[in-house]
């Protein structure tokens, strides 16, 4: 059984589609690991190429597959607008340990509007057996008396 934490370093990106027509868009990602969600910090005013640097983490087990990255654009006064996503598989990540920072495509309607730069580790958590029965049992053996 695969069991860890996932780190995201979410550097930035670069020549996104801009949502805005006379200002600068303000974009935010939202990072999404099964049911575990989290936000970046709105990137205001920076555009189509904007810079985070900033890192997420989440806990994750076998039966996770994938993080997906929605890009939005904050407006005030009306709905974000979607700006793009990408769905990174993580099998590589947790078959290596990390993956240096690296350009992955943000599509929307199955064309390219531009590239998130982001690194990712995994450090897996070692369960032995005997911790495991433990942990399932709920101290079984503790409970025992003399």
């Amino acid at each position: 059984m695969t069991r860890g934490t996932l780190e995201v370093l979410l550097v930035g990106a670069k020549g996104l589609d801009d949502t805005d027509f006379l200002t600068n868009m303000d974009p935010y990602a939202i990072l999404t690991c099964r049911t575990q969600e989290q936000r970046s910090s709105v990137a205001s005013g920076q555009g189509a190429d904007p810079e985070w640097n900033e890192t997420f983490v989440f806990k994750i087990s076998s039966d996770v597959s994938d993080l997906s990255i929605k890009i939005m654009d904050s407006d005030v006064g009306s709905n974000d607008d979607f700006v793009g996503e990408v769905t990174i598989p993580l099998e590589p990540v947790i078959t290596e340990g990390s993956l240096p920072p690296a350009i992955y495509r943000v599509v929307k309607d199955q064309e390219y509007r531009g590239g998130i730069k982001l690194g990712l580790t995994f450090k897996p958590e070692h369960y032995h057996s005997e911790d495991y029965e433990r942990e399932t049992f709920g101290g079984w053996r503790e409970s025992v008396r003399d």
